[in-house]
C-alpha cells in the first residue's frame, strides 16, 4: 500500500465498519419488531435505513474523490473497490431490513399467526452471517468467511421450507393468507440478508 493512500483506505474501512455496525443494528431492530409486533421500533428501522445510505454516499465520494486526484497502483485499488462493492451489499441489507419492518408493520395491524420456529432461525443465521462477514473483514480472519459461507446453504434451505409451511397454512387457514405471504416475504428477505453477508 502507498504512504499516500493510506490515510484513504483506512478512512474508507473506518467508515464501512461504522456503516457495518449500522447493517447489523437494523436487521437486528426490524427482525425484533417482526416478533415483538412493535410498530415504533419498525419506524425506527427507517430512520436508520437513512443513516446507512448517507454512509455509502460518503463512501462513493470519498472513493471518486481519491480516484480522480491520486493515481493508486493496483493493491490500492483493488482495496478500494473491493470496500465500495462492500458498502453497496450493507446498504441493501439496510433496504431489506426496512422490507422486513414494512411486512412486521402488517402483521401488527392483522389477528396474530404462529411464527414459524425455522423464520426465528433464519433470522439467528441472517445475523450470524452478517456479523461474521464484518468480522472477517475487520479482523482479516478467513475462518469466518468460509463460516458464512457453509451458511449460506443453510439458509437457503431453510427459506424453502418456511415458503412450504406457509402454503400449507393458507390451504388450511385461507383467512390468514395476508399473514402467511408476509411470512413469505420475510422468509425471502432473510435469505437475501444471507447472499449480501457472503459477498462481504
Amino acid at each position: 500500500m502507498t504512504r499516500l493512500f493510506d490515510s484513504v483506505i483506512e478512512d474508507l474501512r473506518k467508515t464501512l465498519l461504522r456503516m457495518g455496525g449500522l447493517a447489523e443494528s437494523i436487521l437486528e431492530k426490524a427482525v425484533q419488531s417482526v416478533w415483538e409486533r412493535k410498530a415504533d421500533l419498525a419506524a425506527q428501522v427507517r430512520q436508520d435505513d437513512l443513516d446507512i445510505d448517507r454512509l455509502d454516499v460518503q463512501i462513493d465520494e470519498r472513493v471518486l474523490r481519491a480516484l480522480a486526484l491520486q493515481a493508486p497502483v493496483a493493491e490500492d485499488l483493488r482495496q478500494v473497490i473491493a470496500i465500495k462493492m462492500m458498502a453497496t451489499d450493507l446498504e441493501r441489507v439496510g433496504d431489506i431490513a426496512r422490507n422486513i419492518a414494512k411486512s412486521a408493520l402488517r402483521l401488527a395491524e392483522r389477528p396474530a399467526v404462529v411464527l414459524p420456529p425455522k423464520l426465528e432461525e433464519m433470522a439467528d443465521e441472517a445475523r450470524r452471517m452478517l456479523k461474521d462477514s464484518l468480522d472477517s473483514f475487520a479482523d482479516g480472519d478467513p475462518s469466518k468467511a468460509r463460516a458464512v459461507l457453509a451458511a449460506d446453504d443453510r439458509i437457503d434451505e431453510d427459506q424453502d421450507r418456511v415458503v412450504r409451511d406457509a402454503i400449507l397454512e393458507i390451504s388450511a387457514h385461507p383467512e390468514f393468507t395476508s399473514q402467511e405471504v408476509d411470512l413469505i416475504m420475510i422468509a425471502k428477505n432473510l435469505e437475501r440478508v444471507g447472499d449480501h453477508a457472503t459477498n462481504i
